[in-house]
Order: structure tokens, then C-alpha cells, then sequence
């Protein structure tokens, strides 16, 4: 693996599915000796891949119906 000039690596599919990093998973590195360790963020700003879809979909509605009548729609009603 090659550190580019931006300062950047390529992680390795096996290993990105493996710990479920998906794109803006957050990472943290971890110095230990003259080796570093990258993992998954701790925290209260982990969230699931849907719950951040949902929060960037939030408040973009842009119809008046109510929740029955959006799912009318959805279930061809």
C-alpha cells in the first residue's frame, strides 16, 4: 500500500466489509509504538447507514399529505 500526497490510502474491500466501513463511516486512528491502528469510531456520532439517510432526508417533504394518504399511494390503493 502506497500513501499518496494527499495523505490518503486505499483500505481493501475484504477489510472495509469485513469491519462494515461504508462510505462517511467514521475511522479513528490509534498510534501504538511506530505502528498505527485504524478502527471504526466509538462514540455518540455512530450511526447506522440508515439512520443516515434518514436524517439527511429529513424536513425535504414537499406535499401536504398525510401519513395514510402517502401510503394509499405507496400501496396502489
Amino acid at each position: 500500500m502506497r500513501v499518496t500526497s494527499k495523505g490518503q490510502v486505499t483500505i481493501p474491500v475484504e477489510i472495509r466489509e469485513r469491519l462494515g466501513l461504508l462510505p462517511n463511516s467514521e475511522v479513528e486512528f490509534v498510534v501504538e509504538g511506530n505502528a498505527v491502528r485504524i478502527r471504526k469510531a466509538r462514540g455518540p456520532r455512530r450511526s447506522g447507514r440508515g439512520r443516515s439517510i434518514v436524517e439527511r432526508m429529513r424536513g425535504r417533504a414537499t406535499t401536504g399529505l398525510s401519513t395514510d394518504e402517502i401510503l394509499a399511494l405507496t400501496r396502489g390503493s
